[in-house]
This record gives C-alpha cells, sequence and structure tokens, in this order.
C-alpha cells in the first residue's frame, strides 16, 4: 500500500499505548486539520484546550519518544490491509468524506474497500434492530429502495435484521450502498454477511475506522454508530427498541447535527421516538420524500466541510 509519510506519521500518533492508555484519536483528527498541526503533535505540542487534551498530552509525549515502535505496528497494519486491497483515506487527505469531516468526533483515518465517491455526499443512514419484525424488514426494503432511485446512498452498519435489509435491497436496486463496520477491514461481523460483504464492495464501499485486524469488541460498535451518522446528511431509524444501538445513533445524529428520520409506525410503537420527535428534533415520516426534501446540496456540504476545517483551525 502506497501511503505519504504524512499519512504514516498521523497513523503512528494513533498507535500510541502507554499501559492502557492512548492519545484520544479524535483529538488526534481534529489537531492533525490544523495548519502545522501534526508537526505539533510530534512535538508533544496541543493546541486544543479542553479535559481531553489535558488527559492525552502526558500520554502523546511519553508515546512519542519511541517512535520505531509506533512506526512497526503501523507498518504490520497497512501490510496486512494492503493484502486485501483495502486503502486508506486520513483527515490530512482532500477526499476524506466531507459528510464526516463536520462532525466533532470525526476518526483520524479510514480505511475502505470498493471506493468512496463524490456522489456519497447525498447519502442517508437506514438503520434499526437486528431482531427485525418482517413488516420492519418491509419497510427497511422500501425505503432503501425508494432513497437509491432517487439517487441517494444508502448506509448502514451491515448488522443482522434492518441493515442487512438496506444493503441488500440497495444493491438490487441498482444503487450505492456502503457499509460501515464494527471491526477491522480485514474481518466481517456477522460472518454470515460475508458474501453480502463482498457485493457491497463492488456496488459501495466498506469502511473502518480501526486497525485492519481489530476483531469486534464492546466499545467498537458504538464508535461504529459514530461514524455511520457522520457519514451521511440524516438518519432513518425503522424499527428500535429503547435500548437499541439504533436508537443511540439516533441521538448521535442529533448531536451531530444531523437529521434524524423516524418511520411513524416507529413512532407510534416507541415512547422514545416520540420524545424524540416532541422534544429533540426528530422528524417524523411517512414517506421517503419528506427525507430528499431535507437532504442539503452536494455543494452545499462541501462548502460546510471547509467552513469547519477554517473554524477548527481559528479556535485552535
Amino acid at each position: 500500500m502506497n501511503i505519504t509519510d504524512g499519512q504514516r506519521r498521523l497513523l503512528a500518533l494513533c498507535a500510541i499505548r502507554i499501559d492502557k492508555d492512548c492519545v484520544d484519536w479524535n483529538l488526534i483528527a481534529r489537531e492533525a486539520q490544523c495548519a502545522a498541526g501534526l508537526d505539533a503533535l510530534w512535538e508533544g505540542k496541543v493546541q486544543e484546550r479542553s479535559a481531553t487534551a489535558d488527559d492525552s498530552l502526558k500520554v502523546l509525549r511519553c508515546g512519542i519518544r519511541n517512535p520505531d515502535e509506533l512506526f512497526e505496528r503501523v507498518d504490520a497494519e497497512l501490510a496486512v490491509a494492503g493484502d486485501i486491497g483495502a486503502q486508506l483515506v486520513t483527515v490530512l487527505d482532500d477526499n476524506y468524506p466531507a459528510n464526516l469531516r463536520l462532525i466533532p468526533n470525526l476518526p483520524p483515518f479510514l480505511f475502505v474497500r470498493g471506493g468512496l465517491c463524490d456522489e456519497d455526499v447525498r447519502s442517508v443512514a437506514v438503520v434499526g434492530t437486528r431482531q427485525a419484525s418482517e413488516p420492519g424488514i418491509r419497510r427497511a426494503q422500501r425505503m432503501s429502495k425508494l432513497l437509491v432511485e432517487r439517487e441517494v446512498t444508502v448506509i448502514s452498519g451491515l448488522a443482522r435484521g434492518i441493515d442487512t435489509a438496506a444493503h441488500r435491497t440497495a444493491i438490487e436496486s441498482g444503487g450505492r450502498t456502503i457499509a460501515v463496520l464494527g471491526t477491522g477491514i480485514t474481518r466481517c461481523y456477522p460472518s454470515e454477511n460475508r458474501d453480502l460483504a463482498e457485493e457491497i464492495t463492488a456496488h459501495g464501499a466498506l469502511v473502518s475506522q480501526f486497525w485492519p485486524t481489530r476483531s469486534p469488541g464492546r466499545d467498537t460498535f458504538p464508535r461504529r454508530n459514530v461514524v455511520t451518522s457522520g457519514l451521511s446528511q440524516g438518519t432513518v431509524v425503522i424499527e428500535a427498541s429503547s435500548t437499541s444501538g439504533a436508537k443511540m445513533q439516533a441521538r448521535l445524529a442529533l448531536e451531530h447535527g444531523k437529521k434524524v428520520f423516524l418511520v411513524q409506525s416507529l413512532v407510534t410503537d416507541q415512547n422514545w421516538a416520540k420524545t424524540y420527535v416532541a422534544k429533540r428534533g426528530a422528524i417524523e415520516v411517512a414517506d421517503v420524500g419528506e427525507v430528499i426534501r431535507h437532504l442539503a446540496t452536494p455543494e452545499k456540504v462541501r462548502q460546510a466541510s471547509e467552513q469547519r476545517q477554517q473554524l477548527t483551525l481559528s479556535l485552535l
């Protein structure tokens, strides 16, 4: 895998681990976007003033004393990713997804199989429970089909149930779909979706914010939800209980300033959904047209992404 010196140095900072502590990856992503930010990090300097920055600074200064160990870890992970044809995209790169750059807890890097494209700016996440009902599956299929017919990329998390229905229908309808993984790019969870994952690489992309060899863990799926929200302009929740990861993603999307669309049946059945519509700013939807009306043009998203970069630079 061919990468730049800057990309390799960025990944090396993410490899820092002292005992059980590491430098906050979102902090690295924010700092690296600043002018000379990557160089400053390698000098043990953090411009941000926050509790996160204070906690990370000591670990950073200790970690950069042993760069050879960091680069050894990075090179090993890159070799594994290269063996399966994965590509690297970082916050240092112009092709880092514009939607994702708009959130404050953005990942510093992504490993990608398949390909991301400019048209993916016009994207919506379709998510829901793993224990989906038959009516829920049908609603996910219909939403996914209607979105791709309107040239919207469908994003989901490759999980059983609603996610699987959304991805598969997008492919069958001739559209693009992106699966955000809760594992490293070399792994597939659940294993039953391995064939679906391979299909997705030909009709969109598999995306992971983790080291390529990372196994699924208790922390990986909540972090997956952050990126699923961040990559999209909004999230449609089809079917989800009050303890579902899909509800967590709805909360994250609202915190990110993204649109949250809750289908009518969900609002009828779930008190949390009623509350999100009444008090949190979520939008109850009866048809795909109500989703489409709230999407921004790709040009507007890219302009906002550029403005966020400039704001980051001015605040730090």
